[in-house]
């Protein structure tokens, strides 16, 4: 006799990557909302501090020269997207992982597609200064740089534990993930190219992002 077959039941981890992967869009949806409506206390806290942090900026070159060097190559988007590339080709050469070098790719290509399509439907301006000290293009909403590190180091991050990386190496690769990603938010603003809420718009999409992603992995890995 045929016993018909039932669908296992999610496991735990994948039901708390879920609801982690909503919280986060829930907040992701309500600064956007918020940045997209000009909501007034934003926009004057974006201010205040847009403008305490550029007059630091004025007055220590040295400084806005070394976060300019770091935001330009070492924390660029396209050196995060070259790192993701070289995993991507290590993990089908090295570990004949496919199915995650494929997802991988398209996570990180995900993470940028949302964020140049959020960029062009918000239509944010950057700050202009009498002085600026840097310049960038394109809408502000969301941080590209902020955002596309925060995808491509979490992704990473998460792949390490999942290949069962060393403790020494787990732990040496979460403080340069935590260093790029802090780091790469704060030189945007410093150089005033970017509002403090543009940053944090590009940390929790890109949060978000990596726990959907996460989430994709577990679920559906064959």
């Amino acid at each position: 006799m045929h016993t018909p077959t039932l669908d296992s039941p999610p496991r735990p981890e994948n039901r708390s990557a879920a609801r982690f992967a909503g919280v986060l869009a829930m907040c992701s949806a309500l600064l956007l909302t918020l940045v997209a409506a000009r909501w007034s206390p934003l926009i004057r806290a974006d201010g205040d501090i847009a403008d305490t942090v550029h007059r630091w900026a004025v007055d220590e070159p040295a400084l806005t020269q070394a976060c300019r060097i770091f935001t330009d190559w070492v924390w660029d988007p396209w050196t995060m997207r070259l790192l993701s590339a070289a995993v991507v080709v290590w993990l089908v050469v090295r570990v004949a992982a496919r199915w995650t070098a494929v997802w991988l790719a398209l996570a990180v290509a995900l993470g940028t597609l949302l964020q140049q399509g959020i960029k062009a439907v918000v239509d944010r301006p950057r700050p202009v200064w009498p002085d600026p000290v840097d310049s960038a293009h394109y809408s502000a909403f969301p941080s590209g740089h902020a955002m596309t590190a925060t995808v491509v180091c979490g992704l990473l991050l998460w792949l390490l534990h999942r290949h069962g990386a060393g403790r020494a190496v787990r732990r040496s690769a979460l403080a340069v993930a935590v260093v790029s990603v802090a780091g790469v938010g704060l030189t945007r603003i410093w150089l005033g190219v970017h509002w403090p809420s543009d940053v944090l718009g590009g940390w929790l999409l890109g949060t978000t992002v990596v726990a959907l992603a996460v989430w994709v992995h577990r679920r559906w890995h064959p």
